[in-house]
């Protein structure tokens, strides 16, 4: 089981940068984020199953069996985030 503390941050900083990762990747498809090019690639790359064959099931059923290792590829781009920021 995961630690959750990326998630129980005080400062909210670590919860935001997951939320920030998804509403760049889902741009433009905001409340239908399944048709998102990007997102759709990402599975595509991740798991090998075709972009184009991809549906909003087949892709939340992708995210619920990879809802670990998706939360650990979420703190990662918040930790590459806040490194980023520092040194900007």
């Amino acid at each position: 089981m995961p630690s959750w503390p990326f998630i129980l941050n005080p400062k909210g900083h670590l919860l935001l940068a997951p939320l920030r990762f998804l509403w760049n990747a889902t741009r433009g498809h905001r409340l239908a984020p399944w048709r998102s090019d990007y997102l759709r690639w990402r599975v595509e790359t991740y798991s090998g199953q075709r972009a184009e064959t991809l549906t909003a099931k087949s892709i939340m059923a992708f995210v619920w069996a990879s809802r670990w290792e998706l939360l650990s590829f979420l703190a990662w781009t918040g930790r590459l985030d806040r490194e980023a920021r520092k040194r900007v």
